[in-house]
């Protein structure tokens, strides 16, 4: 009796070790996890976590799914719903910054700027940032205050596909003056720092940056006792650090 109750106590601890967990996913659409106890042509048992048993005919289960199967699929679709929702979804780009500002004729000074821009933030397997916005731009130099709209065109890019990779960008646009004593011109931007990938459509840069703004303003020129006006170019140059998130 003894040796009967040994075989059968072996037979169960190899049932135990054998058997997995396994999810029904019946014609309905409905998903049953258990683990089989019994299944033939006709019928399908299933015993559930707390021990209930459960009979389903075979011609209502669609297919039997082990759990590595299931979890592939499922990290399958999230894949592919995470691919698709970066794909077809714009992505925004907000950059704030700061630094020091210089105009190579006359003074030295500070700045700062919000830039918002509305791209693509993946294109084909590339965390590439392809984009277009505006901003706001504050020069303060000397005595003289700047303020400017840049409308840009912008292109962001990790140099690899890691989560921690180095990366650089571009911009190019028109600066818009925000006021009458003086006109806007030409915009150009470069930065190169660190970007950090959170998930698929997040990320969080930070960037060393360097800005060109010409700026045309009025001039007085005194001959012969008479005054002249006319506007002459100024290249207005800003450099520092920059914080860009990525959603």
């Amino acid at each position: 009796m003894a040796k009967k109750k040994f075989i059968f106590l072996i037979l169960f601890c190899a049932f135990c070790l054998c058997a997995h967990a396994e999810t029904l996913l019946l014609r309905t659409g409905a998903r049953v996890k258990g683990t089989i106890v019994f299944q033939n042509e006709e019928v399908v048992i299933l015993r559930d976590a707390e021990g209930a048993r459960f009979q389903y005919p075979r011609a209502e289960v669609q297919e039997i799914l082990s759990d590595e199967t299931e979890q592939k699929d499922t990290e399958e679709n999230d894949q592919t719903e995470n691919d698709q929702m970066v794909n077809k979804k714009a992505s925004i780009l907000l950059e704030l910054a700061g630094g020091a500002a210089v105009n190579p004729n006359e003074a030295v000074g500070g700045a700062f700027s919000v830039d918002l821009l509305v791209g693509s933030h993946h294109i084909g397997d590339r965390h590439l940032f392809v984009g277009a916005g505006v901003g706001y731009h504050g020069l303060f130099l000397g005595e003289e205050k700047y303020n400017f709209l840049p409308v840009q065109a912008a292109l962001r890019m990790p140099l690899t596909e890691t989560k921690h990779a180095p990366a650089f960008g571009v911009a190019v646009g028109y600066g818009i003056a925000l006021s009458k004593e003086y006109l806007g011109g030409l915009y150009a931007g470069v930065d190169f720092g660190y970007r950090c990938r959170i998930n698929p459509r997040t990320a969080v840069a930070l960037m060393a940056f360097a800005q060109f703004q010409q700026a045309i303003v009025p001039s007085v020129t005194v001959i012969d006792g008479n005054e002249f006006t006319a506007r002459s170019g100024r290249s207005l140059v800003t450099s520092g650090l920059k914080l860009a998130l990525y959603f």
